[in-house]
């Protein structure tokens, strides 16, 4: 593309800005005032959060929130819809996917397909499920979350499936999970059980919101942090720097390392938690 080529399709706002000379401010700096916007009550602490979120979408990878495959609800191709159908009332999940042999996702199986069989009655018998699926969409852990969410809102997807580099299914990521690191914790009837605080990702890895109990965090990792001075790990952690740390600043405590992976001016909101070998 040439110059004018690429001019002409620059947008108008931009281009008058830049050949008035102005700059914009770093990522820091545009921080910075927001901030003290926020001191002088010209923005809420909402919104400057939410700011301060979006931003750090951009730096974030798939990786750093997808639910792990060990805790994914999925479903066999092989199975039948009487075998299934529990699982599917008690997770309460609208999107499942459907896995063949030997770990290959074959579709996604939406819960609401569902339902005219059920009232119906025409899934008792045989029932074929590959003809309820829809296709799946796979995602590399390396993903950047600001481009995960712009194809989500692009396809009207919901869902993917999370790949690793040998690609296996390594998890899944919901549109949900996303929106959730710019707006905050999106909570519903069915986001109470303890076990969402903590996702293991690997062996030795885990991702843990901040506001995880602290007498959960102890009985999952066997650690004894003080239960009566702290109400959550984020209050550990934050004990332990001294500060309120940023994203990407990482403290080992007994054994265990805490990178903060979601963080703004006023709470840490995510930590990716690794414990050594032989800790445990």
């Amino acid at each position: 593309m040439n110059r004018s080529a690429k001019e002409a399709a620059e947008p108008l706002l931009p281009r008058l800005l830049r050949l008035l000379g102005y700059t914009p401010p770093g990522r820091t700096t545009l921080l910075e005032h927001l901030h003290a916007a926020e001191q002088r009550n010209e923005l809420d602490a909402d919104a400057v959060g939410i700011i301060e979120g979006a931003l750090q979408v951009a730096e974030m990878q798939v990786r750093d929130i997808m639910i792990p495959r060990a805790q994914v609800v999925s479903i066999d191709a092989d199975e039948q819809l009487e075998q299934f159908l529990p699982k599917v009332i008690e997770s309460a999940h609208s999107r499942f996917p459907v896995i063949d042999s030997p770990d290959e996702v074959i579709g996604i199986l939406l819960a609401k397909d569902l339902l005219p069989l059920l009232l119906s009655g025409s899934g008792r018998g045989y029932f074929s499920i590959k003809e309820y699926l829809r296709p799946p969409v796979f995602v590399p852990e390396s993903k950047r979350l600001n481009v995960l969410l712009r194809e989500f809102r692009a396809n009207r997807n919901h869902m993917a499936v999370v790949v690793d580099e040998y690609g296996g299914m390594a998890g899944v990521v919901t549109i949900e999970d996303v929106l959730e690191q710019i707006v905050g914790e999106i909570e519903d009837e069915h986001d109470i059980d303890d076990e969402n605080f903590i996702k293991q990702y690997d062996q030795q890895t885990f991702v843990v919101k901040a506001i995880t109990p602290v007498s959960d965090f102890n009985a999952r990792f066997a650690t004894r942090f003080d239960e009566d001075e702290f109400d959550t790990i984020g209050g550990i952690v934050i004990q332990a720097f001294g500060r309120l740390p940023k994203r990407n600043e990482s403290i080992t405590i007994d054994e265990l390392t805490f990178k903060v992976l979601n963080a703004d001016h006023r709470r840490i909101r995510l930590l990716r938690v690794h414990r050594t070998a032989g800790s445990e």
